[in-house]
């Protein structure tokens, strides 16, 4: 049953493709151009330009089959695949016929053909070619009426009875029109069907618009049609093409740069309609799934196909791809600019590649540092894939620089590809320490604080882009909407894990029954002898409404405590007991004063 699933997704793909090229090649043949080189050619007498907007209306035409053939179900598919096949199985016939009797009529032999050696031979070779054909024919279209389809076998029986060959070519043109009257009726006994599928097909689509709704539609027809395997087949079918058209015309072996624009060139030629761009992203988008996936089983074997990262699916390179090129006019470009602009980005899909790697390997590596894991593949696994995006991204960046030269949009895009190795040095480091603590008697003393030193290094870059941050009274900070959205989870340090709001607090949020000056961490405070906030205010806010700004201060700041005669206060609701409350849980406005900082 698995297999005729797969056979049956394997028809529905590639019994589609061709709506794909004939919607590609459509676009790409422009109807007034083509007329307007008639026209300078001097054929302005040509049937076919006296024709034009015949053929404009059946250029859209084509249009519509193209939809249509994209569109049809399966079944009804396969079945138009057969007839066309069968088709082509009487043409060839036929052809079949047509030359045996231009050879009879060169060779001049009139006599029985069993007497001379060249005709039997010709008369042998040709029936048992019209066998075949009709007997293909019979079983394509499922039926024992074998005589439908022999009517190209009228030549050869008429030689057979010693028929004249002037004779025998009237009869092999009799032959051919037989046939075509046979298909003509074949047509129009079925001329019904398009209706009937085209009122069949509105009236479900109208009954699933209704009940479900436009995007259900979409989705269902996404699902059926399988487009992005259908976009990437037709696009790996038009890279294919063009990779033999080149090889099939030189004979000396292209050197390494030289296949490196041989590539760049042949995708260049594959992206000069939506179509093949389209089919360009959905194959990149596969690519980048594929390598993925390669690298997650690679780090943990089986394993990591339990509980698979849905965010890891290659979508974010394919829409990076789709973007990127929509917005720099790419399939408008000529060829040797398109291959240009296809490098640079074609780059930037790959650093966002291994930066997804890395994403997929930091937490691997960290957990095996952290644990004690004494095996010695697992480990060479995983440091030999650190090792790998640490020194690819870097040899990307390098070898993009010897094409290009060196400006400052060259260096933004390749900030992301010496971001990524900084991150896998931060990562290496980080893992050494754990090997080191590991091995030794005694722990490493300030761990933590080497850890989140080596951290605020490599990512300094990250927060370059941070306008302000907030620092929390355990002396870690963050963005300020990163930790809004983390209060609304949970009231403590996402680092840390240390109380931002006591249990007591949260109980006593409405602000008529907190003492004066005094408030859970994280809320604003007055300004000395200004007004408190009203009991209706303190009763809407959310745990994360201490980021806000106040109205005395631009920068968002978290305070644990107030000032009282010039002394510090602890934090209300931490007990002093606690054992990180010296180090982390009680501040003063005047340590936290500068604890606010803006970047």
């Amino acid at each position: 049953m698995a297999v005729k699933e797969r056979v049956e997704a394997v028809l529905n793909v590639g019994l589609r493709v061709p709506s794909i090229v004939l919607l590609d090649v459509l676009y790409r043949w422009d109807v007034g151009s083509f007329f307007q080189k008639i026209q300078r050619s001097g054929l302005s007498d040509n049937p076919l330009f006296q024709y034009k907007y015949l053929a404009l209306y059946l250029h859209y035409v084509g249009y519509i089959l193209s939809l249509v053939l994209l569109t049809l179900p399966r079944q009804h598919l396969v079945k138009l695949y057969l007839y066309a096949l069968t088709a082509l199985l009487l043409f060839a016939g036929h052809q079949v016929s047509r030359d045996y009797v231009r050879g009879e009529l060169e060779s001049g032999h009139e006599g029985a053909v069993y007497l001379e050696p060249l005709s039997m031979n010709r008369f042998t070779t040709a029936l048992v070619g019209q066998l075949v054909v009709c007997t293909l024919c019979s079983c394509v279209m499922q039926t024992k009426r074998i005589w439908l389809f022999s009517a190209h076998l009228l030549p050869l029986v008429a030689r057979l009875c010693l028929v004249p060959l002037e004779s025998i070519v009237f009869i092999n043109k009799f032959s051919m029109i037989f046939t075509g009257l046979e298909v003509i009726y074949f047509l129009a006994s079925n001329l019904l069907v398009p209706y009937n599928l085209a009122k069949t097909a509105y009236r479900q689509l109208a009954q699933v618009v209704e009940v479900y709704g436009l995007l259900a539609l979409g989705m269902s027809l996404w699902n059926q049609l399988v487009l992005p395997v259908l976009f990437m087949c037709f696009w790996l079918l038009l890279f294919a093409l063009q990779i033999y058209s080149y090889f099939s015309t030189r004979d000396q072996p292209a050197s390494r740069e030289r296949l490196l624009f041989l590539f760049l060139t042949s995708v260049a030629e594959c992206c000069s309609t939506p179509y093949s761009l389209l089919g360009l992203v959905f194959t990149v988008s596969f690519i980048a799934l594929g390598v993925l996936t390669l690298c997650k089983f690679y780090l943990q074997g089986y394993r990591a196909f339990i509980n698979d990262n849905t965010m890891h699916r290659g979508v974010t390179e394919g829409i990076t791809l789709l973007i990127l090129a929509v917005q720099t006019g790419l399939i408008e470009l000529q060829v040797i600019h398109r291959a240009f602009l296809l490098s640079i980005i074609l780059f930037i899909v790959v650093a966002s590649i291994l930066q997804s790697m890395l994403e997929i390997a930091d937490p691997i590596v960290l957990a095996l540092g952290a644990s004690r894991d004494r095996s010695l593949w697992k480990h060479f696994r995983a440091v030999s894939l650190c090792l790998f995006l640490l020194v690819f991204p870097a040899y990307m960046a390098y070898m993009i620089c010897q094409f290009f030269h060196m400006d400052f949009w060259l260096l933004i895009i390749i900030s992301s590809s010496i971001l990524t190795s900084l991150q896998v040095l931060g990562t290496l480091l980080i893992y050494v320490l754990f090997m080191v603590e590991e091995f030794r008697k005694a722990p490493v003393e300030n761990m933590d604080e080497v850890i989140y030193c080596v951290n605020g290094t490599y990512r300094l870059l990250e927060f370059l882009d941070l306008s302000s941050a907030v620092i929390t009274p355990c002396s870690h900070f963050f963005h300020a909407g990163c930790l809004k959205k983390w209060l609304y989870v949970q009231e403590t340090c996402p680092l840390c894990h240390a109380q931002l709001k006591s249990q007591s607090a949260a109980d006593a949020a409405p602000a008529d029954r907190a003492p004066a000056g005094q408030g859970a961490v994280g809320e604003e405070k007055p300004a000395e002898g200004g007004a408190a906030p009203s009991s209706s205010r303190a009763d809407r806010r959310s745990p994360s409404d201490g980021l806000d700004t106040p109205p005395s201060s631009p920068i968002p700041h978290l305070e644990g405590g107030d000032e009282a005669g010039g002394g510090a206060t602890a934090t209300p609701g931490i007990r002093s007991d606690d054992p990180g409350s010296s180090r982390h849980i009680y501040k003063t406005r005047d340590a936290v004063r500068g604890d606010v900082v803006g970047m």
